[in-house]
């Protein structure tokens, strides 16, 4: 629904009128905020229709010596992985925490319509959630040269898609949940394009109201939440990388997951994580979990995420969480519009 401004009243000339919703202006001020909130909510469950997110096109990157870094939503995995002890598993149904915090995430950049995955994080804000998944499904680091008009739209995340995949937010699980604003590192936006630097930046923060099926629940409330953990791993640690992949073998309704040790990808300085795992368009921004119980699905830290491959691999690539990630997570909890950090 178009949103448009109303002339000021008489009887409402000591207050600001914000845009009509539902045909009836909604004053400002404290009393109103949530009722602000609430309505733009519903806008964007409303826009992504069941028609619009079977058409999302997974916004996954990937690296051949021809073209570098480029979107190739369909891209198809190769052989060349080694060392990791899954590479591409359905995580069993209805198992832990993971299985509930991590979900689908749909969204609007360029005029298309567009998938990743994402998971609930700890945060220290009432009234508010975080989920963070990569920076390139936040921020069109293509085309968006450091404005904040890069950010994506129409932001959504749906926790435990695997169990109902309906594509109709109030037939889900726990329903869905919408961004008031998006945090992303400025190196991040200023690229100008998805660069070795960029992979270095590669996450992004969505600051979630209220939502779910009754419209007024929190997400980390509903499904929990992991911790994060910005410290750099060594060569031998062992994560659980997860997502929603929708190409190949996959078909975007079911929450696979990798487990291994961690390598690191020579052709990007090593800046970043390389783990063997097969999972393809969809996956990016699905949360890579040291310390993770995999017998109950629980425990374990948010300590990189998926982020890119290369044609011919069945390798996945995640960024180094450090002092820069720490610092965009702390913009996060406290961002009530679209950030870039610093």
């Amino acid at each position: 629904m178009r949103l448009r401004r109303v002339a000021a009243l008489a009887a409402l000339s000591a207050m600001t009128l914000l845009p009509v919703v539902g045909g009836q202006a909604i004053a400002s001020g404290p009393a109103n905020g949530a009722a602000r909130a609430a309505a733009e909510h519903q806008r964007i469950v409303a826009f992504w229709t069941p028609a619009r997110m079977r058409a999302a096109v997974a916004r996954d990157v990937v690296f051949d010596a021809v073209r570098g870094y480029h979107l190739e939503p369909q891209a198809k995995p190769g052989g060349g992985g080694g060392g990791g002890n899954t590479t591409g598993a359905s995580w069993p149904n209805g198992l832990g925490k993971v299985y509930r915090a991590t979900g689908k995430v749909y969204f609007q950049m360029g005029g298309s319509g567009w998938v990743c995955s994402g998971t609930a994080i700890g945060d220290g804000r009432a009234g508010f959630s975080l989920v963070i998944t990569a920076g390139h499904c936040v921020y069109d680091e293509e085309n968006g040269h450091g404005s904040l008009a890069g950010f994506a739209t129409n932001w959504l995340f749906i926790p435990q898609f695997d169990s109902k995949p309906t594509f109709t937010c109030s037939s889900t699980q726990y329903g869905c949940w919408t961004a008031t604003a998006l945090v992303a590192r400025r190196e991040f936006a200023n690229a100008g394009g998805f660069t070795t630097e960029a992979t270095h930046y590669d996450w992004g923060f969505a600051v979630v109201g209220q939502g779910g099926l009754s419209g007024s629940a929190q997400l980390d409330a509903t499904v929990g939440t992991f911790a994060t953990s910005f410290s750099e791993m060594t060569g031998s640690t062992v994560v659980d990388a997860f997502g929603y992949p929708a190409a190949q073998r996959y078909h975007g309704n079911d929450l696979v997951y990798c487990q291994g040790p961690i390598g690191f990808d020579a052709l990007a300085g090593n800046g970043t994580y390389k783990l063997a795992c097969g999972m393809t368009g969809g996956s990016s921004g699905g949360p890579w979990l040291s310390g993770f119980n995999a017998a109950t699905g629980d425990a374990g830290a948010v300590q990189s995420l998926n982020s890119y491959g290369y044609s011919g691999q069945s390798n996945m690539y995640g960024p180094k969480f450090n002092a820069n990630t720490s610092a965009t997570y702390s913009a996060a909890n406290g961002a009530t519009t679209n950030t870039l950090v610093p």
